[in-house]
């Protein structure tokens, strides 16, 4: 999740899309932080704010950053979400 933290950190401030392909695929611990970290963002942009704290560090904000999730529910080695 720290590494994730360092890329979510760069997408809020660039601006850019991100897409997760199998998103349940992530151990179910591991799951859980990431699905803050994209909620975190998502709340950001939704504010309309042009800076906010991710993780201890005040962030810029290019609006235009999302994150896009596929999930397949029901395959073998896939966390079942809540």
């Amino acid at each position: 999740y720290k590494a994730m933290g360092k890329f979510f950190k760069g997408l809020a401030a660039s601006g850019a899309w991100a897409c997760f392909d199998e998103f349940n695929r992530i151990e179910l611990e591991v799951l859980s932080v990431v699905a803050q970290q994209v909620l975190c963002i998502q709340r950001a942009v939704a504010a309309r704010v042009k800076t906010f704290v991710f993780e201890g560090v005040e962030l810029r904000l290019i609006p235009t950053a999302n994150v896009f999730i596929t999930m397949n529910p029901g395959y073998a080695g896939r966390s079942e979400l809540p």
